[in-house]
Formats: C-alpha cells, sequence, structure tokens
C-alpha cells in the first residue's frame, strides 16, 4: 500500500494500469488500494473563465445600463443596429478532459486548468451583424 501511495503522489495523473505495470502487480488489486484504501478517486480538472476585474465588470454594467435605457425609449432600436466584434483565435494542442485527470482524496482541493493556452499561430476573427443574421465575417492573419 505505501508503495502505490508514493507512486501516485509522485504522478498524480497516472492510470490504474501504469501503476500495475509499474509495481507488477494485478490492477484489480492497484484500484482497490487506490480507491477503498487509500480513499482517493480520479477526478478531472475544473476549467476557469477568464476572470475580469472590478473595472471591466463595472464597465460591461455601465454599457447594460445604458442599452437597457436606450431601448426602453426606443423599442424598435435593434432594426438600426448593425454590431461587430472581433477575437484572435489560436492554434493549440490542449490535453482533454481525462487526460488532465489526477487521484486526490475527498478532502483535497480540484485542481484547477486553464481552456486554452496560447500558440504562436494566430487568425484574428472579425464579424458583423445584425439582428436577422450575419452581414459579413472575415478571417485576417
Amino acid at each position: 500500500m505505501t508503495k502505490v501511495r508514493d507512486l501516485v503522489r509522485s504522478d498524480r495523473c497516472l492510470t490504474v494500469r501504469m501503476i500495475s505495470s509499474v509495481l507488477n502487480l494485478n490492477r484489480q488489486t492497484v484500484h482497490e488500494i487506490v480507491t477503498f484504501e487509500l480513499g482517493m478517486q480520479k477526478i478531472c480538472a475544473k476549467l476557469v473563465p477568464k476572470i475580469l476585474t472590478k473595472e471591466q465588470k463595472e464597465n460591461r454594467r455601465n454599457l447594460c445600463l445604458d442599452l437597457l435605457e436606450r431601448i426602453e425609449n426606443d423599442k424598435k432600436i435593434f432594426k438600426h443596429v448593425i454590431a461587430g466584434d472581433e477575437t484572435w483565435t489560436l492554434e493549440y494542442d490542449p490535453d482533454t478532459k481525462r487526460q488532465s485527470s489526477e487521484w486526490h482524496t475527498s478532502n483535497s482541493p480540484r485542481p484547477k486548468k486553464a481552456r486554452m493556452s496560447k500558440s504562436k499561430i494566430k487568425t484574428m476573427v472579425l464579424c458583423f451583424f445584425d439582428n436577422e443574421s450575419f452581414v459579413q465575417k472575415e478571417f485576417v492573419p
């Protein structure tokens, strides 16, 4: 049991199959040691969105309040609006949720993982749309 515990603590991403092959034990035995005797379970990393600053939150709130006021004054305002947005898309090869899973006890904190890691290849996407559909979209390298 101590060998299994030490091995899991050295690399929490190891699978039961990997542990059993390293220690030359039966997979079922390793599974029972990890889950029942050590009280661990395999959990996936929690994906968290980008966190906004207080200033960014306040700016969004003020813009929304201004828009609500304009809508109350003119109910047909959206028929005259063309909105645009741009975003950078990055090429990356992230781990899947299953690949990021680790062994933890029920008392240990859940690991966190960023949704996206930056890469060197970027493309900007420009989108323009009205209240019915896309007006135009462009991919700019």
